[in-house]
């Protein structure tokens, strides 16, 4: 018997084919809507949770090192202080494997420089947290903190596509019971509004090749490479597109070129 997530995995996939197919031009939520979406963000773990988690699974000497470096945290008295052991504790984590942790101490750092680029920083460690976990409660807590993450960034810089389209692959990612599609919706309104973007377009593209729609992802892709023919994204994601298509010729070249690319 399928759980509860999986049910909303499916129509949410079953969804978004049709959004996608047939709602190129639907018209997402306002920006206003986007905003009050931090007032619904619900907390469903607790960091303090996660580290002592972690530091159960790590060996003595990294439990002692981190143990230092929470020492020194403690001790300090200054931002300009703070924020190297933050830093280090942000580093730590990560390359022990644990950046759902990695994108917490990200997050303090961002709440004291509180500048687009490590909001930003913060966001995009706890997408890459978020997608690496399989517990609905921990991913629950990673799409909240990157949601806020984002969406500090954006309003710090509303010019920058980027961190909008990052924001969309959040919703993407762990789609909200509420509002299945609010992230292709997002990410259809910014290729309106920048329509030569390629990161928009690539992340169409694969979007388009995860639901089956190879010939949309086709011609999302083919734009996006006429416009940077060098983008290693694009070319790798053309090969599986036109793979996938049953286009075996087009496939073989751009497979050959994503080699080359990745070398």
């Amino acid at each position: 018997m399928m759980n509860k997530s999986q049910i909303v995995t499916i129509l949410f996939s079953i969804a978004l084919v049709l959004v996608l197919y047939y709602g190129c031009e639907r018209v997402p939520p306002d920006q206003k809507e986007i905003e009050q979406s931090r007032s619904l963000v619900v907390e469903s773990t607790d960091p303090s949770v996660l580290i002592q988690k972690a530091k159960a699974n790590v060996s003595s000497v990294e439990n002692a090192q981190i143990g230092i470096l929470e020492q020194e945290l403690e001790a300090s008295l200054t931002d300009s202080i703070r924020l190297p052991i933050l830093e280090r504790l942000s580093g730590k984590y990560y390359e022990l494997g644990y950046p759902a942790l990695s994108g917490y101490y990200a997050q303090r750092i961002a709440e004291i420089r509180n500048t687009e680029e490590a909001w930003s920083i913060a966001g995009t460690t706890y997408s890459i947290a978020l997608q690496r976990s399989e517990d609905d409660q921990i991913r629950s807590f990673l799409t909240g903190r990157a949601v806020q993450a984002f969406e500090n960034a954006i309003s710090l810089n509303p010019d920058n596509p980027a961190n909008q389209v990052n924001l969309a692959l959040v919703y993407t990612s762990n789609p909200p019971q509420e509002n299945p599609m609010q992230g292709i919706q997002l990410l259809l309104d910014l290729n309106n509004r920048y329509p030569d973007n390629v990161y928009i377009l690539n992340n169409l593209g694969r979007l388009a090749i995860q639901t089956g729609q190879f010939d949309r992802a086709i011609e999302r892709l083919e734009r996006a490479y006429n416009i940077t023919p060098d983008n290693s994204n694009t070319i790798c994601l053309l090969a599986k597109a036109y793979q996938s298509a049953g286009y075996i010729d087009k496939a073989s070249q751009f497979d050959e070129q994503c080699q080359m690319q990745i070398q």
